[in-house]
């Protein structure tokens, strides 16, 4: 391994082959240095969609999960008959927050907000959801059906609905509403493409319609449209832009992919406020199971740099109803853990906070010659440590090198694998600049003088 170097108490994060060789969350290092971005806010970005208790789930085998893996939310909602006394307990046992909605044809608005006020009294509410998908779960709301080739006016009714009663509870109003998934599939213009519907839309709802606080999207990172492996797989399938080659927030909030209504602008979604409720990879095919715990790590990372608050990967453990979807979770059915369980336990274990940070750091690093398959992150503990986070998106093969140049010289510096375990693989001293080999997965390199 190439040299790498050290500051006082900060740790650096590079994705590379193992054998070591909301946000717009970052931006490029510049004069004076890079401030860092709270280490405790990336690790609560990181989410599972889950049935906790539903569709053969077991509470001990989910919290025994969500602990080991240190994810830090779960996506469910009124499909998945979960008793609140079962999430409640989840969240007392683990720390883990959950996001609650109507999900799949769910059109109970009193019962999502009862649920949500009695989590929300026990500290274990962090945002209520929309429908899933009603391109493909249609809803029958006041006796209209509305979604998949309907009209979907009876959908934009009931978001609409939703939010203010969230809004209009002296519990809930606080708490943020998550809209709808795969608004892109409106067939008539609803105006589910805007959060607040504005003046001058041209939509069927009128201007002022407020729907939610955050954009939802699923945007795996494959698509039919673009299958396989590429480099930059999750950092491409993270863009908020028109390049995006997956079901992204272009197609969503832009310009609808169905029907083409025009939503907000490409400047306007560097700021929208965002989030992903399912997102993932299959394996099979050349992607094996390695490949998907690697591409795991790195899709946190790529969606929290590119300003998604929060992402949930879909799947935690493979359901009893829906066995052929093993290929997607962390966990087999009888809760065997994959390999991507035991990297993100090891990623999440090094990277290990849950204080706030009052006042972020800076460093004054660079990397030389930055090759477009490597993106940067830097962050801070609580405790004052920094972190440079840096992961190779090299999924066709091949790698980079690179320098990295620390701004100053470090006595003493660590470095980490995840997809080796939690303790230092390797100690270098005295060192200013770090040349390594990045290829496709996250490293830490903790610094200090």
């Amino acid at each position: 391994m190439a040299g790498i170097k050290q500051i006082s108490g900060i740790i650096i994060i590079l994705c590379l082959f193992s054998s070591c060789k909301i946000i717009s969350n970052v931006e490029k290092p510049k004069a004076g240095g890079m401030t860092a971005v709270s280490a405790n806010d990336f690790l609560n970005s990181i989410g599972v969609v889950s049935s906790i208790t539903g569709r053969g789930e077991t509470l001990s085998g989910t919290i025994d999960a969500i602990n080991y893996t240190g994810i830090r939310w779960i996506r469910c909602g009124l499909e998945d008959k979960i008793s609140i006394k079962d999430m409640i307990s989840l969240h007392k046992e683990t720390g883990a927050k959950i996001v609650f909605g109507l999900l799949s044809g769910g059109n109970d608005v009193s019962a999502v907000i009862d649920t949500a006020r009695i989590l929300a009294k026990a500290g274990a509410l962090l945002a209520i959801e929309g429908n899933n998908e009603p391109n493909n779960w249609t809803i029958d709301y006041q006796g209209e059906v509305g979604g998949g080739k309907k009209s979907w006016l009876p959908v934009a009714y009931l978001q609409r609905d939703l939010y203010r009663a969230a809004k209009e509870d002296p519990i809930l109003k606080d708490y943020p509403v998550w809209n709808i998934s795969e608004g892109g599939a409106q067939t008539d213009n609803v105006g589910l493409q805007f959060l607040t519907i504005p003046d001058g839309s041209g939509t069927i709802m009128p201007a002022g319609t407020r729907y939610a606080d955050y954009a939802n999207c699923h945007n795996y990172i494959t698509h039919p449209s673009w299958p396989g492996l590429h480099d930059n797989q999750t950092w491409l399938s993270a863009s908020p832009g028109f390049d995006c080659p997956v079901d992204g927030l272009a197609g969503n909030y832009g310009v609808t992919w169905r029907k083409k209504f025009p939503g907000y602008s490409e400047s306007e979604f560097q700021t929208l406020p965002r989030v992903t409720t399912e997102t993932g990879i299959a394996m099979g095919g050349e992607v094996t199971e390695d490949i998907q715990a690697r591409l795991f790590m790195n899709l946190y990372l790529s969606q929290f740099k590119r300003g998604w608050s929060y992402t949930a990967i879909y799947l935690l453990r493979t359901r009893s109803n829906e066995p052929e979807h093993e290929k997607y979770a962390f966990y087999k059915m009888d809760y065997t853990p994959k390999l991507a369980t035991h990297y993100l336990h090891n990623f999440t274990t090094i990277l290990a906070d849950d204080g706030k940070l009052h006042s972020p750091g800076k460093m004054n690093y660079s990397i030389q010659d930055q090759p477009d398959t490597v993106h940067d992150l830097l962050l801070q503990k609580s405790n004052g440590h920094l972190f440079l986070v840096l992961w190779g998106e090299r999924f066709l093969g091949g790698s980079d090198t690179i320098t990295i140049h620390l701004g100053k010289t470090y006595q003493l510096v660590k470095i980490y694998d995840p997809t080796s375990g939690t303790a230092p693989i390797d100690i270098k001293r005295d060192v200013d600049a770090i040349v390594l080999e990045m290829t496709d997965h996250p490293v830490i390199i903790e610094v200090e003088k």
